[in-house]
Formats: C-alpha cells, structure tokens, sequence
C-alpha cells in the first residue's frame, strides 16, 4: 500500500481514535479528521480540552483508522497550525456543521483561540488486515 492509498482510506473513514499520554496514563478518544493528503493528517479540537492540554505537553501520538477491514494506525508528531483562514475554512465545511453551529450561537468566546488545529506530517502508517494478522506490519512513511 503506498501513502495515496492511505489518505484515501483514511478520508473515506474519517471517524478514528487518538492516543495520547496524560503523565503516565494512555489516553484514547474518537476523533474527526477533517483531511488527508500530501501535506499531512489534519483535525482540530478545543483549546479547553483535555486532550489539547495532553498534545501541548506531549505532542507523540498515535491514530488508528479503521477501513473496512483494513486497520491503519500513524504515529509520529502532531503541529499546531496558527492560521485563522484555515479555522474559518474547517468552520464553513459541510461535515462541520456542528462547529458552525456553536460558533453562531455564541458558543465560544473566541472562536479563532478556541480552535487547535494539528497536522501529523512525516510520521509512519502500519497497515493490518486480518489475513494478514501474524505477519509484520507493511510500514508506510508518510
């Protein structure tokens, strides 16, 4: 499987799970991408959240999508992206209904300081299928 295959995937499957470390202490939460492509893995969350305050103190995580049947996992770093138009960008999406609706009603006292937005860019992708359970992993660098 090569990475274009992956952002595909992934893409077409947008639900995944995030880990983080919280002091010593995995922590895991379904999350929702907002894309996938050549320039990185990208989702946002709120500033207020725990897991935003976990990715400042340790930005080493690790996603796993499921696709299928097909299980692909990434780890690597995640970035903090500081663009308002991009927050404005994932705000105006359709599949983001949800945060446009907050932001109109007042939700947030800031919008643009409530949103963190991340990219994973250069990390890996461990490929999993069933049949393929007790063989290694195909690792696909992204």
């Amino acid at each position: 499987m090569i990475k274009q295959d992956i952002f595909k995937l992934i893409s077409d499957n947008p639900v995944f799970y995030l880990a983080t470390v919280d002091n010593d202490q995995p922590r895991v939460r379904a999350m929702f991408l907002y894309r996938a492509d050549e320039t990185g893995i990208i989702f946002h969350t709120a500033t207020m959240k725990e897991v935003h305050e976990q990715i400042t103190k340790n930005n080493k995580v690790e996603l796993c999508f499921s696709c299928n049947g097909i299980q692909i996992r990434s780890s690597g770093e995640l970035t903090l992206i500081d663009s308002d138009d991009l927050r404005n960008e994932i705000c105006e999406h359709p599949s983001r209904k949800f945060l446009k609706d907050r932001r109109e009603k007042g939700f947030f006292e800031d919008f643009h300081k409530s949103i963190a937005v991340y990219i994973l860019k250069n990390g890996i992708a461990k490929v999993w299928t069933m049949d393929k359970n007790f063989e290694p992993k195909d690792i696909v660098e992204l």
